[in-house]
C-alpha cells in the first residue's frame, strides 16, 4: 500500500484526484509488482484513466493475458463502479483498498457490485488498509481545491 500511497501523492501533485494503485503477482511468492499507476484523467483527457484501470491494463500487457487470476490489487480508495467492473472482468484474486468511498464506491458501498447476482467473479476484499493515510491525502487535496489552491 505504501507504493500506492506514493502514486496517489504524485497524482495530487499533478492536479489529479489522489488515487494510486499497485497490481502484484503471480511470482512464486505472489509479490512480483506487475503494474504501478495513479489517476490521470485530467492529464490524459480520458475519463477511464483511473489508477485501477491503468494498472489492470499494464498488468495484462505484462502477462499477455486479459485474466489476472493470481493477482492482487492495492488501491488507496474504494473502487468506483467502472473499476469494480474491470476488477471482476479481469478476475483479480484480491482487492485491498485504503479509504472507503461512501458516495462513489462500488465495493462495500453504493452498488456493492461484487454482491450482485450479475457479477460473475467476486474477489476477496479487504478495506481499511492504511485508511487514515489514504483518507488524509484525499482530504488535503479537496480542502486545497475548496480554498482555491491547485498545488500542494
Amino acid at each position: 500500500m505504501q507504493i500506492a500511497l506514493e502514486q496517489a501523492a504524485k497524482a495530487a501533485a499533478a492536479g489529479e484526484v489522489p488515487v494510486g494503485a499497485v497490481l502484484v503477482g503471480p511470482a512464486a511468492d505472489g509479490s512480483q509488482i506487475l503494474a504501478i499507476a495513479r489517476n490521470a484523467m485530467r492529464g490524459a483527457h480520458d475519463p477511464t484513466a483511473h489508477a485501477e484501470i491503468s494498472a489492470i491494463r499494464a498488468a495484462c500487457e505484462v502477462l499477455g493475458n486479459e485474466r489476472l487470476t493470481d493477482c492482487d490489487l492495492y488501491v488507496t480508495l474504494e473502487p468506483c463502479p467502472m473499476c469494480a467492473g474491470a476488477i471482476a472482468e479481469a478476475r483479480i484474486r484480491r482487492v485491498y483498498y485504503g479509504a472507503p468511498d461512501i458516495k462513489g464506491g462500488a465495493v462495500d458501498n453504493g452498488v456493492a457490485l461484487f454482491d450482485q447476482a450479475s457479477c460473475h467473479h467476486r474477489p476477496e476484499v479487504y478495506g481499511g488498509i492504511r485508511e487514515s493515510d489514504c483518507a488524509a491525502l484525499l482530504t488535503e487535496f479537496f480542502n486545497l481545491r475548496r480554498n482555491g489552491q491547485t498545488e500542494r
